[in-house]
């Protein structure tokens, strides 16, 4: 998170834990003639809706939102300029803002793009191992275990497990596909032919 997104993400979170919400952060995207200013809301871990089941962010929490925080935006004027506002669930592929978030995502494969190189590389793929002070560490492929200064990361987004969600192809251990009638039986794809033995 920028400084700007921070400062505002500050501002604002007093007002969405009002509503019942909370703040997970927030994006500051300047841009020429318009910025936009995106919020990603979630609910409290563990809340649960009148059913009992898991609750989570709906459209009428965003709109809830969006019309206390514009207020909010309107008398206290961070954003110089024209900006768009946008209120947003964390979605499958969850922004990751704060050393805590990636606790609680321990075990979970994330993308992350850092401030400074490291190990010579700005961007990396790894598991989320733990939590270490002011360090987040990683699995990475071919690197093993790597940490990383929270304060050097800018960008941080957990990567879905398609297949665990239902939208793509279970893998076996070779990569291939597990699907029923998907495997391949030898080497072009086909099934192999009965050879006519006249």
């Amino acid at each position: 998170m920028t400084d700007k997104a921070a400062d505002i993400a500050k501002l604002l979170a007093p007002t969405i834990q009002s509503l019942g919400l909370e703040l997970l952060g927030a994006e500051y995207l300047p841009a020429p003639g318009s910025a936009t200013l995106r919020l990603y809301i979630d609910v409290p871990a563990g809340a649960t809706g009148a059913d009992g089941e898991p609750r989570a962010v709906t459209i009428e929490d965003c709109e809830a939102v969006s019309r206390e925080v514009s207020a909010q935006l309107d008398v206290e004027d961070p954003i110089s300029g024209q900006y768009t506002l946008e209120v947003s669930s964390p979605g499958v592929d969850r922004p990751l803002f704060a050393p805590d978030q990636f606790a609680r995502f321990a075990g979970e494969k994330a993308k992350v793009g850092l401030k400074l190189p490291q190990e010579g590389r700005r961007k990396l793929q790894g598991t989320i191992l733990r939590v270490e002070g002011d360090s987040i560490v990683f699995a990475v492929d071919a690197v093993g275990e790597l940490a990383v200064a929270f304060d050097n990361i800018d960008k941080a987004r957990l990567v879905p497990d398609w297949a665990a969600l239902g939208f793509g192809p279970a893998k076996d251990a070779s990569g291939r596909d597990e699907r029923p009638g998907k495997k391949k039986t030898n080497g072009s794809g086909k099934a192999p032919r009965a050879k006519n033995r006249d």
